[in-house]
């Protein structure tokens, strides 16, 4: 499977720009807005996947978020990868990290437009979220482990 944690700084750097420019981006957010105060925290899992050539085409991570519970935040496939099994790869690979830590539920956020992407893969919508940068519904889900 080639989805792997960014270990070296270019790998990193790779991981940030592809969440700045898929979820950021297109909404006129600042470069750093895809960071978040507990990208570096020692309970975060990051999830890259990497095609053939080395290009980074789909980024996740996951942190703990209560007792028992992992969250999913800042997935984003490259548009020209998406539908080609990515994102489940993802998922599948930060479940399972979940999983190795004992963790019996997984939650995310997710954005209207992902909401059947997230149904396939065993997620189930709990409650409407919020509303990011004033247009885009989110949608609170969850799946056991």
């Amino acid at each position: 499977m080639p989805i792997r944690a960014p270990h070296s700084p270019a790998d990193f750097a790779a991981y940030y720009q592809l969440r700045y420019q898929v979820l950021r981006q297109p909404w006129h957010q600042p470069p750093g807005s895809e960071r978040a105060d507990d990208d570096a925290a020692p309970t975060t899992i990051h999830a890259l996947y990497a095609d053939a050539q080395g290009h980074v085409a789909g980024v996740a991570r996951l942190h703990p978020s209560g007792p028992g519970q992992a969250q999913v935040r800042y997935m984003a496939v490259d548009a020209a990868h998406q539908g080609q099994g990515i994102g489940g790869q993802l998922l599948a690979y930060l479940e399972d990290a979940a999983r190795r830590q004992g963790l019996t539920e997984c939650v995310l956020h997710a954005r209207q437009a992902a909401v059947p992407f997230y149904e396939r893969q065993g997620y189930r919508v709990v409650a409407p979220s919020h509303t990011l940068f004033g247009s885009i519904p989110h949608f609170l889900m969850r799946k056991d482990l």
